[in-house]
C-alpha cells in the first residue's frame, strides 16, 4: 500500500478493480469501489477521497441491491462513465446499475460484463481520427484543455480500432487506459460494432442496438482490496 492509500481519513474497504482487461487478464483501467457509501456521505468527502486515491474514477455504492452509485474522477463528479459502471456491475452482480444519468441494464456472458447505455449520457469528447494505428501509438500527451479520443482503424472490415484517451483535465490523469464513454460516442458516430484496443492493451467491445441503445462490454478482475 502506498502513501496515498494510507493517508485517507475514513476507515472503509475499497475494492480496486481492473476494467476492460485484455484476454490474458493484463491491463484494464483501475477503478476504486467503496462498497459502503455511507462511510463517505457527503460530496466533498467523496471528491477528496477520489483525489487521494488518484484512480481515473472512484465509485461509491449507495444502495447495493438497487445498484445506486455515485462516480468521481480526481477532480469532478460524473453523471455517467463507462468503465466504472461495467466494473461495479461485475462486482455487485446486479441486473441494473443506477448512476445519476439513468438506469443502466447489465448482462454477463461468462467472460464479459455488458452494460446498455446511451451515447448522449457520455460527457463530451473530441473524437480525432488518424490514418493508422502507428500514428496513434506515436502521439505525445497533449497540453491540458479538451478531452481527446484519438483513434484509427486497425482493420476496418472487422471493426477493429486502436485508440488512446487524453482527458486534458490537469488532474494527474494524463492518459486514460480505457474509456467506455468515448467508446460509446465512437460507436454512435460510426454506427457499427467495434472491437477497441486502448492504452497499453485494454479491450472494449461495443454493439449498437435498437432505440439508440449501445452495448458496452469488457472483462473485469479484482486486483486487491484496501482497508483504510
Amino acid at each position: 500500500m502506498n502513501t496515498t492509500e494510507t493517508s485517507l481519513l475514513a476507515a472503509t474497504d475499497i475494492d480496486v478493480l481492473r476494467v476492460f482487461c485484455a484476454g490474458d487478464g493484463r491491463y484494464g483501467n483501475a477503478l476504486g469501489v467503496v462498497r459502503d457509501g455511507r462511510t463517505y456521505p457527503h460530496e466533498a468527502a467523496r471528491q477528496a477521497l477520489a483525489k487521494e486515491l488518484g484512480f481515473s474514477e472512484t465509485v461509491f455504492v449507495d444502495d447495493p441491491e438497487r445498484g445506486t452509485v455515485d462516480i468521481y474522477t480526481p477532480g469532478v463528479r460524473l453523471p455517467f462513465a463507462g468503465h466504472p459502471l461495467v466494473g461495479v456491475a461485475w462486482l455487485l452482480d446486479v441486473e441494473v446499475v443506477c448512476p445519476p444519468a439513468g438506469e443502466v441494464w447489465v448482462r454477463g456472458d461468462g467472460e464479459f460484463t455488458w452494460i446498455e447505455a446511451r451515447a448522449e449520457w457520455a460527457p463530451p469528447r473530441t473524437l480525432r481520427q488518424y490514418g493508422s494505428a502507428a500514428e496513434v501509438d506515436a502521439l505525445e500527451v497533449p497540453e491540458p484543455g479538451e478531452w481527446i479520443y484519438a483513434w484509427a482503424w486497425e482493420e476496418e472490415a472487422a471493426g477493429r480500432v486502436r485508440a488512446r484517451g487524453f482527458p486534458g483535465r490537469g488532474d494527474g490523469i494524463d492518459e486514460d487506459e480505457a474509456t467506455g464513454a468515448a467508446a460509446l460516442l465512437l460507436t454512435a458516430e460510426l454506427g457499427r460494432a467495434l472491437n477497441i484496443t486502448q492504452g497499453l492493451g485494454s479491450q472494449m467491445l461495443t454493439a449498437p442496438g435498437p432505440d439508440g441503445i449501445i452495448e458496452l462490454g469488457g472483462r473485469v478482475r479484482l486486483e486487491r482490496t484496501l482497508t483504510v
